[in-house]
């Protein structure tokens, strides 16, 4: 879940922004793009240096460009709360994620003027007068690459109401989130994107200098096996120099018999009775359909399903063994 936080000075977005922090999201702030910006060049950080910044960045590399930076930074399977948001274009693209919610912290003009006045921050307007004016200047541009609040605001998919105390505060903000969780749907892999990605995987171990493939057995909806394809144990690896036809670059289904590489299937199989493991009633899945050895003993072990991605380029006959056998067999684009 991803969770935008967008409002007028002093609403209280960083105060929520902790708070979700505290129940496992990580932070993170569009500012923080300018601040990097204004570090790496040397100059002051202030409200106005923050402003000007920030409409440069935007003018020069685009509207989106704070947000497209800001999810560059965001990994898989983590809750963010992202702040600063104040162009309709940062939250365009933040809608591009998956699970993205923008919710606007309101509050009235003069409580965030005497919360303005309570931090007491050097370059903070003294007037309430001075204090909307800014407000106003911020709220809307004609120029689409500088701040505009109040479109961004009108984006909102929730509002949460900062007017009173913290309680207050967290309590709406907690039955916001119960509303979002029903929305929320985390995307699975199907079982074959599941077990071929991992086959895929395991296929950039393959020491083979002719084509890396990987294998896997599962029981169960368990791996119990895997393998990829390359030179015997104790065998120097085939990138080292160990297989001569490989090595060679001969051409494609030929001088097989030279071939001292085992196939990733066949690596899968030998490995399970190499640890007294039972794979009777497996399936296998493999990156590339079996090689006529490989189907061989697949058929001797007692495997029941084969799932491939490509197709093995000499694996006619293999196929038509595995069919006769009554072993199921599947190609999976995944």
């Amino acid at each position: 879940m991803i969770i935008g936080l967008t409002g007028e000075n002093c609403a209280g977005k960083d105060t929520l922004a902790q708070y979700l922090q505290k129940k496992g999201f990580e932070y993170l702030s569009l500012s923080d793009v300018i601040r990097d910006a204004l570090a790496d060049e040397g100059k002051p950080i202030t409200r106005e240096s923050l402003i000007a910044k920030g409409n440069d960045l935007r003018g020069k590399s685009g509207p989106n460009v704070l947000a497209v930076r800001t999810i560059a930074a965001m990994q898989p399977a983590k809750h963010y709360v992202v702040v600063s948001i104040r162009n309709p274009s940062e939250v365009e693209e933040l809608r591009k994620q998956p699970n993205f919610k923008l919710i606007h912290v309101k509050a009235g003009p003069r409580i965030r003027f005497e919360r303005m006045k309570a931090r007491r921050r050097e370059g903070d307007p003294h007037t309430f007068e001075a204090f909307m004016h800014i407000e106003t200047a911020e709220a809307q541009n004609i120029d689409p690459s500088k701040q505009q609040m109040r479109a961004v605001v009108q984006m909102a998919d929730r509002v949460v109401e900062n007017d009173h105390d913290f309680r207050r505060l967290y309590e709406s903000m907690d039955k916001t989130l119960a509303d979002l969780s029903a929305d929320f749907k985390p995307t699975r892999p199907s079982w074959d994107e599941y077990f071929m990605g991992i086959a895929k995987v395991i296929a950039s171990r393959s020491n083979c200098m002719k084509r890396q493939v990987g294998a896997i057995i599962i029981r169960d909806k368990r791996i119990v096996s895997t393998g990829y394809n390359g030179t015997p144990r104790g065998v120097r690896n085939c990138n080292e120099g160990g297989c001569k036809r490989c090595n060679s670059f001969t051409d494609s289904g030929t001088k097989l018999d030279e071939c001292v590489c085992s196939h990733a299937e066949e690596n899968a199989i030998v490995q399970a009775a190499y640890h007294g493991i039972a794979i009777r009633g497996g399936t296998l899945y493999t990156t590339f359909s079996p090689c006529l050895t490989c189907t061989k003993m697949i058929l001797n072990a007692g495997l029941t399903e084969v799932v491939y991605s490509d197709a093995y380029p000499l694996g006619g006959e293999p196929m038509r063994l595995l069919s006769e056998a009554g072993v199921l067999l599947r190609q999976t684009k995944v």
